[in-house]
């Protein structure tokens, strides 16, 4: 499958990769060793609580900034991200193009070990024995990129982590892969603000796609979110939680960028409140509103017609708010 963008240069390489590790221990080794793994921590209930929360990722380098901090400890950086705030954690695993390894995941597990933070091994799942690694390696989630899996593997995949005692993070970038998403009805999705052909990241797909997922599915925002006024933009739009690991890596003081970071704690706005203060929207809604004749936006779906902006999400929601109303069961 080849995706029209950098994926299509990643994926062939994580393919050569997982040949190499299969050679060296077949599935069925790793199958057997995921029945003794350690019990895994619930990453849908990190985030249970309504509020924005933060994913702090562990991250050494990037394609399209190279290095970011390539000698960083794992398990020191892992522990500031816990004792500063951080919900949940997620590490990268690929070594060609991030620089990351099952090594960073393992490390940062016996860290959060005592916290009981739970982890999201990020990484470019192509094959059921990634998942299997992942949960030898101490992952508690997994992430699933739409874009460069089809529709039965998404749901096989999907399953398998649940099998697993492991959650999904089904990964969208676009309209077309959000409906594909949310026809296997995940608990946890992703809508990476990042556009994979030129890297370029746009807040407004968060804004534009996250009003249509129904308020059971939690949504993460990912790529972007370098400031509190980008993490309550994020709230705003729906988002439950951000993930974040450029900004925190590369920031003069990273405990203080996580402490930021997580400390965003308005609850949803519905959009079915009748009195709403308007102080209230102003801090959930930085920049957005005001637009002349049209007074504040809405609460919690931003401005109507504005950016692409859609209705609120509604809490017990089935499905998602599509272009003809609620979709799905």
């Amino acid at each position: 499958m080849t995706t029209g963008t950098y994926l299509d240069k990643i994926l062939p390489q994580t393919r050569e990769d997982l040949n190499d590790r299969m050679s060296s221990q077949p599935l069925n080794e790793v199958k057997a060793r995921a029945k003794d793994a350690e019990e895994t921590r619930s990453y849908y209930d990190a985030f249970s609580e309504d509020r924005l929360h933060l994913i702090a990722e562990v991250k050494r380098a990037s394609p399209s900034k190279g290095d970011l901090a390539p000698d960083i400890d794992a398990a020191e950086l892992a522990r500031v991200y816990i004792d500063n705030g951080a919900s949940a954690l997620s590490v990268l695993t690929d070594r060609p193009f991030f620089k990351g390894s099952l090594d960073d995941l393992k490390a940062v597990r016996e860290v959060s070990a005592e916290s009981g933070t739970p982890i999201l091994r990020k990484d470019f799942v192509i094959d059921e024995y990634m998942i299997y690694e992942a949960r030898v390696w101490g992952a508690d989630a997994i992430l699933l990129l739409v874009i460069s899996l089809s529709d039965m593997q998404l749901q096989d995949y999907q399953g398998l982590a649940d099998e697993l005692g492991m959650a999904a993070l089904i990964e969208t970038h676009d309209e077309l892969e959000l409906y594909r998403a949310l026809d296997i009805k995940p608990r946890l999705l992703g809508i990476n603000n990042r556009d994979l052909r030129t890297f370029e990241t746009d807040l407004n797909t968060t804004h534009g796609l996250a009003p249509r997922v129904g308020g059971s599915t939690r949504v993460v925002a990912e790529s972007g979110v370098s400031s509190i006024e980008d993490a309550r933009s994020m709230r705003a739009a729906g988002a439950d939680a951000i993930l974040v690991g450029e900004a925190l890596i590369t920031a003069d003081d990273t405990v203080t960028k996580v402490q930021e970071l997580s400390s965003v704690r308005i609850p949803r706005l519905t959009g079915m409140e009748t009195n709403v203060p308007r102080d209230a929207i102003e801090q959930t809604i930085p920049g957005f509103g005001n637009v002349p004749g049209q007074g504040y936006p809405t609460p919690g779906g931003g401005v109507p017609g504005i950016g692409g902006f859609g209705p609120p999400r509604f809490p017990g929601m089935p499905g998602d708010l599509g272009p003809f109303g609620p979709r799905g069961g």
